[in-house]
């Protein structure tokens, strides 16, 4: 197989990308993308043309073709395989909101470099859509192993901080308990003494410890205000705290001393601050709208959330997707819409409108509200349709798992094994593995994927990126000490898919006061709200 060039092409003959792998000059290239369109013809079944000197393969990808040029004698088996491969890139990198020329124009460098790591001088590389990403983004394990014991220090660090403070409050409460009480005992006035005559002012707490009242000044011979030998100046003076002494005691986890430390040890270590909450992102139809700018007029959404709960043998226990089409409209201009939906079959989905959709347009097709003078909300999302399933139809499961444990003396080895046998593809998926004996990362033999051990949650935490043709099922072998086999469950499971249950599209969206098209972007996904195995 050689390949001359990878580009994407508008159906206009513009070339959106395009990188050349062949000693060839820039014109003759552009001639050989500027006469791809006019070999293209209708109602063709087949995915490539010829000519005298070179093959064109393609697939059309949303209005664009993805295009290899290659020359007549390559395999055109191989040509196939690598087109394959690239045209699941390009929705990686360039999908977003919606796969355009635009977007894909956006990201023409990043499409370039995904390009170079499947090609290499003209030959396909063996490398798979998991393996491009890493080599795009520069992961490395030595970092992430790093960024791990800078987490596991910050932990430890907080962990600290918080016995401390719970011997500090302990103390405190016992040091109240130790004081005098009686008829006209005020704590605020207890590091000036009782209420009684003549009562001394020392304190049997330690200085600084009152983190209420402020620290004890200990001034032996004043009584308190209200008893004989003391006088209300010398008591005021008393009361007053001395120049130069802090007016709290001192404080872990309320004040900057707690934040400080995590400041510094963030600093000198090299990473960002993790002293901070982490932000829960508000989902758009499945995407956070932090990482995601919103740029089209109208966005419109398709979310769902899958709940499965799987037994021990393999088998099903139950189903159930829930499902949400949301909108969001920029601005008031492009608030008076209507939305043109397609859906399949979908036998046994339960779908419910927002009560201010018009059912009798829903049921033509058409999601829009009953009054058309009237504007959706602005700046806001708003669930236009609901839908619910649920079977016990065990080929709709997306991932199974399989536990193997076998005790060999004082330890146990378990053998985790896992398995996708629909046909979409699986992303961040973490299966955690509760350990909740261990004190100290097990030991693991051979994984495929990453994993790190959650002393917090005291569950291994095994992940894979992806999951598609490449690896539709994988393993993982690790070392306990002998335990029940029953601790090992229950098994949790995350993961999203841009694939859902649901057989629903947007075919276009358009305005009600004068019925042109407006431009819209879409985006659609599934994951998980509850998955385990029991």
């Amino acid at each position: 197989m050689v390949v001359l060039a990878a580009s994407i092409v508008s159906k206009s003959g513009k070339a959106l990308v395009s990188r050349q792998y062949m000693d060839m000059s820039r014109i003759r290239i552009e001639g050989l993308l500027a006469a791809f369109p006019k070999l293209v013809g209708s109602g063709k079944q087949h995915t490539y043309v010829e000519t005298e000197n070179v093959r064109y393969v393609y697939q059309p990808i949303e209005g664009m073709f993805l295009l290899l040029v290659t020359n007549r004698g390559s395999n055109i088996l191989e040509d196939l395989d690598t087109l394959r491969l690239l045209s699941k890139l390009v929705p990686e990198y360039a999908g977003g909101a919606g796969l355009d020329e635009e977007a894909v124009s956006r990201a023409a460098f990043d499409l370039v470099f995904a390009f170079d790591e499947v090609i290499s001088h003209g030959h396909k590389e063996n490398i798979t859509v998991q393996q491009v990403k890493q080599n795009c983004e520069m992961e490395s394990h030595e970092e992430k192993l790093h960024k791990m014991i800078i987490q596991s220090k910050i932990n430890d660090t907080k962990d600290i901080m918080k016995r401390k403070a719970q011997e500090i409050d302990k103390h405190k409460i016992d040091a109240k308990r130790a004081l005098p009480a009686g008829p006209g005992y005020n704590p605020a006035m207890a590091g000036l003494g009782g209420g009684g005559m003549g009562s001394s002012s020392s304190m049997s707490r330690p200085l600084g410890m009152d983190m209420d009242a402020g620290p004890s000044l200990g001034m032996p011979g004043l009584g308190s205000g209200g008893g004989f030998g003391g006088s209300s100046a010398s008591s005021a003076s008393a009361a007053a705290p001395k120049a130069g002494l802090p007016k709290k005691g001192m404080q872990l986890g309320k004040g900057k001393g707690a934040a400080s430390i995590l400041e510094s040890l963030a600093k000198e270590e090299g990473v960002a601050s993790l002293d901070e909450p982490s932000r829960p992102s508000v989902a758009v139809g499945g995407a956070p709208v932090g990482t995601q700018v919103i740029s089209e007029p109208v966005f419109i959404g398709i979310d769902e959330k899958l709940t499965v709960v799987l037994s021990k043998t393999g088998g099903l226990e139950s189903l159930e997707v829930q499902g949400t089409m949301s909108l969001v409209v920029g601005s008031d201009a492009d608030a008076y819409v209507a939305a043109q939906i397609r859906q399949g079959a979908n036998p046994g989905f339960q779908f419910k409108t927002h009560p201010n959709i018009d059912k009798a347009g829903y049921g033509n097709g058409v999601l829009g509200l009953k009054d058309p003078s009237r504007p959706f909300p602005t700046g806001s999302e708003l669930g236009v349709l609901k839908w619910r399933f649920q079977s016990r139809d065990e080929s709709l499961v997306p991932l199974t798992l399989s536990c193997w444990p076998s005790a060999s003396g004082s330890e146990c080895y378990v053998n985790m094994e896992y398995e996708s046998a629909v046909d979409y593809d699986l992303e961040r998926v973490v299966i955690a593995i509760p350990l909740p004996h261990m004190s100290h990362a097990p030991q693991v033999n051979q994984v495929d994927g990453d994993w790190r051990y959650d002393s917090r949650r005291g569950a291994l935490l095994w992940s894979i990126d992806l999951i598609d043709n490449t690896n539709r099922s994988g393993s993982m072998e690790f070392v306990v000490p002998a335990c029940d086999p029953d601790a090992l469950y229950p098994i949790e499971v995350s993961f999203s898919s841009s694939k859902t249950f649901c057989d629903i599209a947007i075919e276009g969206v358009s305005s009600t006061q004068t019925g042109q098209p407006v431009k819209f972007g879409q985006k659609r996904g599934m994951s998980t709200a509850g998955y385990h195995v029991v």
